[in-house]
């Protein structure tokens, strides 16, 4: 998903809204310190994956930064994720993985939180 965030971050620039991208390279261990860093820095957190919603990486993410950055959150965590159902064939795939604009208007939601 990093192609598609990139590409969300490109377009939300060209609007004026700065994206701090974090391309979670392991997840174990789970780089858990820049994670709050850049919601201590930024005060929101959209987390973007291809698998189900439940269960997840993402949901771990979530589930740390609930834990110890909390108080730094200026909006609920939202997530940009597949389906809660068994991973589609090749030719429905598109229509189960986020794509850019997904990416885009969850960035906007959080954004609008106050």
């Amino acid at each position: 998903m990093i192609t598609e965030t990139l590409q969300a971050a490109d377009q939300l620039a060209d609007q004026g809204i700065s994206a701090e991208v974090i391309d979670v390279a392991s997840v174990s261990p789970l780089d858990s310190e820049t994670l709050l860093a850049s919601v201590q820095k930024t005060g929101r957190c959209v987390i973007i994956h291809e698998a189900p919603r439940s269960g997840g990486v993402g949901a771990e993410i979530s589930a740390i930064l609930a834990e110890k950055g909390l108080l730094a959150l200026q909006a609920p965590i939202n997530r940009v994720t597949g389906y809660d159902t068994v991973m589609p064939y090749y030719r429905l795939e598109q229509h189960y993985l986020p794509n850019t604009q997904d990416i885009i208007e969850s960035a906007q939601q959080t954004l609008a939180f106050s």
